[in-house]
């Protein structure tokens, strides 16, 4: 058994530990079709779309040498189900375990084209779920 003295003392480092850090607050991605239709408009400087969006998983140019930004987004949601039972008798016991799993995978592409003072001059989206 550990005496109190120690478990004051763990408590107290794990506590100095968690207040010391100086960690960045790791944000959630959230780019979704809703983002892009309300707030990705015509005229848009470049910078405000990346303050928006983040940066771009790919940056090319068109034959005009305009940048196009894309964005390519893929998440896979699962879902894992067991259930299991049990039923004894004295010595004699059964088991029995059931278990399920879904899974459901999105994709989110997102293509900025931008004018030649690097303003939004069109975009276009592609949202799949399966």
């Amino acid at each position: 058994m550990k005496s109190p003295w120690s478990m004051l003392c763990l408590c107290l480092f794990m506590a100095t530990i968690g207040c010391g850090s100086d960690r960045a607050e790791i944000k959630e991605d959230r780019l979704t079709v809703g983002k892009v239709q309300g707030e990705i408009k015509v005229g848009m400087p470049a910078s405000q779309v990346a303050e928006l969006l983040g940066s771009p998983n790919i940056v090319t140019t068109d034959e005009k040498r305009r940048e196009v930004w894309i964005y390519d987004k893929v998440s896979t949601d699962r879902v894992d189900t067991a259930s299991s039972s049990f039923a004894g008798i004295i010595i004699l016991g059964a088991t029995s375990h059931n278990s399920s799993s879904s899974q459901r995978q999105r994709t989110l592409t997102i293509i900025i084209k931008y004018d030649e003072e690097k303003k939004v001059r069109d975009f276009a989206y592609n949202s799949t779920q399966f």
